[in-house]
């Protein structure tokens, strides 16, 4: 991972506190676990059958930070950055932008779906 793509995001990280009676383990830095992370994502590797050799700690370890940025909204976050300086720089041609209706909450609310009526002639008979 590039210094520059990391300055973007390490400000985006939520900082965790250690406790200070029975702190446990120090656990890794972010950097370690994003590029495991990364190369669990890039391998398409199970989580478990990450190396520990490689420096990045366990799959586990990768597994439950990247659960966590994602539940803090760590991945919206850095999109939003991209976008932001991607339009400063007029880099972005919104004439082709589109709007996806799975994203995008219907505010008036869909028409009620009508039950859908049997066209059979009426409950099969039993055959015991």
């Amino acid at each position: 991972m590039s210094d520059e793509l990391w300055d973007r995001l390490e400000p985006l990280l939520p900082q965790r506190e250690r406790r200070s009676r029975y702190p446990g383990r120090k656990p890794l830095p972010d950097r370690q676990v994003l590029c495991g992370i990364l190369c669990v994502l890039h391998t398409g590797i199970q989580w478990e059958d990450l190396p520990k050799e490689l420096g990045f700690g366990s799959g586990m370890t990768c597994w439950r930070r990247l659960r966590d940025w994602n539940e803090a909204g760590v991945w919206q976050q850095l999109h939003g950055v991209f976008l932001a300086e991607l339009n400063a720089a007029l880099r972005l041609d919104w004439s082709r932008c589109v709007v996806d209706s799975s994203h995008v909450r219907a505010l008036k609310g869909g028409a009620t779906r009508a039950r859908r009526r049997s066209i059979g002639a009426g409950p099969a008979q039993s055959t015991t």
